[in-house]
C-alpha cells in the first residue's frame, strides 16, 4: 500500500520529466550517424542548411561518426569513392565528388551518378521526412534507419550492389557507379522536365523499374514519392554504407551489366541480348536489324530485364 501510495505521489513528478524530455528533444534537433560497413574507406558529403559542422570528411572502414543537426535543417548526404587527397586536404573522388578540390565541399553537392540520403527535419514537434533518392543514379548502397522517434519511423534505402546490376549503357567507366536514365540519355521523358515536368507527363521508365525492382523504398525517379518518402518524429538518424555486406570495389565489367560471377541463365541471356536495343529506343537511334517487330521486341526486352534483376 505504501508503495502505491508513494508511486502515486511521484506521478506528477514523472510526468513532467517526461514532457520536459519530448519538449528538448523536439527543440534539438537531430542526431546523425554515419556507418561506413564497406570493406573501403568513403568520404561522405553533406550539402545542407544550416551548417551541422562539416561539409565532407573521411570513414574508414568500420567507423562511425555523428553530428548533430538542429531542428528545420534539410539537406542531403551521399558518399564519395576511390577519393585522392592530399596533407592539405586537396584532391578529387572517382564517384560522388562535389567539384570543390577538397575533402570539404563548401555547399557543393554530389556529381552524379551518387545514391543519395535526403532529409527535411521538422520543428515544433512537427514530422521529419526522409528518403533514398537513386534520381542521380547509384555509386553504393546505402541504410537509413530511425531511432528514439514516434510515428511509423520506417528504414529505408538501397542495399542491393546495383553496379553489380547496370545496364551496359548506364555503366560509368569502371563499372564503380550506374547512371541514371536521365544521367546517360538526358531526354525529358527521363529527366522530368520540359513538356514532361509534371506527375501526370512524367512516368516510370523502364530503368527507372528495374531500379525500384531491385530497391523498392527507394526514389527511383523524380516523381517517385508515395512509396519513397517516410516520416517520424522527434528521431534521430543512422546513416549505413554498405549495410548488409561489404560491397567489393568492381574488378571488370562484362558488356552487359550484370555479375559475370553469378552465372547467366537464358532468360538473363535473353535480357542482355535486348539491353543494346532497348538503349537505341531510349536514344531514339535507329538499327537495320530490329525495324520488323520493334514492338514485339521492346516488350520481350522489358520483361526479360526486369526478369534477370528479380532473379538475381
Amino acid at each position: 500500500m505504501a508503495l502505491l501510495l508513494s508511486y502515486f505521489l511521484h506521478l506528477p513528478q514523472l510526468l513532467f520529466s517526461f514532457f520536459i524530455f519530448l519538449f528538448l528533444k523536439g527543440t534539438s534537433g537531430a542526431t546523425f550517424t554515419f556507418v561506413n560497413k564497406c570493406d573501403y574507406t568513403v568520404w561522405p558529403g553533406i550539402l545542407g542548411k544550416p551548417d551541422i559542422g562539416s561539409t565532407g570528411f573521411e570513414l574508414a572502414t568500420g567507423s562511425s561518426k555523428s553530428f548533430q543537426a538542429p531542428p528545420g535543417w534539410s539537406g542531403r548526404f551521399w558518399a564519395r569513392t576511390d577519393c585522392k587527397f592530399d596533407d592539405s586536404g586537396h584532391g578529387t573522388c572517382a564517384t560522388g565528388d562535389c567539384g570543390s578540390g577538397q575533402m570539404l565541399c563548401n555547399g557543393a553537392g554530389a556529381t552524379p551518378p551518387a545514391t543519395l540520403a535526403e532529409f527535411t527535419l521538422g520543428s515544433s514537434g512537427s514530422q521529419d521526412y526522409y528518403d533514398v533518392s537513386l534520381v542521380d543514379g547509384f555509386n553504393l548502397p546505402m541504410a537509413v534507419e530511425a531511432s528514439r522517434g514516434s510515428g511509423s519511423c520506417s528504414s529505408t534505402g538501397c542495399v542491393a550492389d546495383l553496379n553489380r546490376r547496370c545496364p551496359s549503357e548506364l555503366r560509368v567507366e569502371g563499372g564503380d557507379a550506374c547512371n541514371s536514365a536521365c544521367g546517360a540519355f538526358g531526354k525529358p521523358e527521363f529527366c522530368c522536365n520540359g513538356d514532361y515536368g509534371s506527375p501526370s507527363t512524367c512516368k516510370p521508365s523502364m530503368y527507372s523499374v528495374m531500379f525500384k525492382s531491385a530497391c523498392p523504398k527507394s526514389y527511383s525517379y523524380a516523381y517517385d514519392d508515395a512509396t519513397s518518402t517516410f516520416t517520424c518524429t522527434a528521431a534521430d538518424y543512422t546513416v549505413t554504407f554498405c549495410p548488409s555486406s561489404p560491397s567489393l570495389k568492381s574488378t571488370g565489367s562484362s558488356p552487359t551489366g550484370i555479375d559475370s560471377s553469378s552465372g547467366s541463365s537464358s532468360v538473363e541471356e535473353g535480357a542482355l541480348a535486348s539491353t543494346s536495343w532497348l538503349a537505341n529506343m531510349a536514344t531514339g537511334a535507329s538499327t537495320r536489324n530490329h525495324e520488323g517487330g520493334a514492338r514485339n521486341s521492346a516488350i520481350f526486352g522489358a520483361l526479360s530485364v526486369l526478369v534477370s534483376f528479380l532473379v538475381l
